[in-house]
């Protein structure tokens, strides 16, 4: 299974549009959004897949964005989002929550913690497990998202 992860998407639909198209490019099956969507119309951009969204410290309006999840048919899992797909267990968030962000670190049952926040793409091993940060589509050097392949756990970051 392939999988896009973006994150940090700030309600910006023209720096989003370039992600959506690479994600089509890569046929992905769903994607997940690590937090900061920033507006209903980024949520309908990525009507093409079933989509995990988390919120992130600037999605201050959170009935107005689940509302949106709600009407695209797509998945809102407020502040986490626990997942599993092919048989692997994924964490997802934003991280500006340090404590929850290093507990899905620390607990064993995750073999992926997907986060955004930092506008920094990472692909790290921790605690045995593949923490991940696709980078920002918006405020980043370079923009970026990342791709999973599952079940064989491999991360890949994709610059755009």
């Amino acid at each position: 299974m392939r999988i896009g992860v973006v994150s940090d998407t700030h309600g910006q639909v023209d720096q989003t549009r370039p992600a959506i198209r690479m994600l089509e490019s890569l046929e992905v099956e769903r994607v997940l959004h690590c937090g900061d969507i920033g507006s209903p119309e980024v949520v309908e951009l990525f009507a093409p897949w079933p989509t995990h969204f988390v919120f992130g410290n600037c999605d201050y309006d959170h009935a107005l964005l689940a509302n949106a999840m709600e009407d695209g048919g797509q998945h809102c899992h407020g502040t986490f989002g626990d997942l599993e797909f092919s048989g692997v267990r994924i964490a997802l968030l934003h991280s500006h929550e340090r404590q929850k962000f290093r507990e899905a670190i620390d607990n064993p049952e995750y073999d992926i913690v997907c986060y955004g926040h930092t506008h920094i793409a990472a692909c790290d091993e921790q605690e045995g497990k593949i923490v991940l940060n696709p980078g920002a589509l918006y405020r980043a050097n370079q923009h970026s998202i990342a791709l999973l392949e599952l079940p064989e756990c491999v991360a890949t970051i994709v610059e755009l």
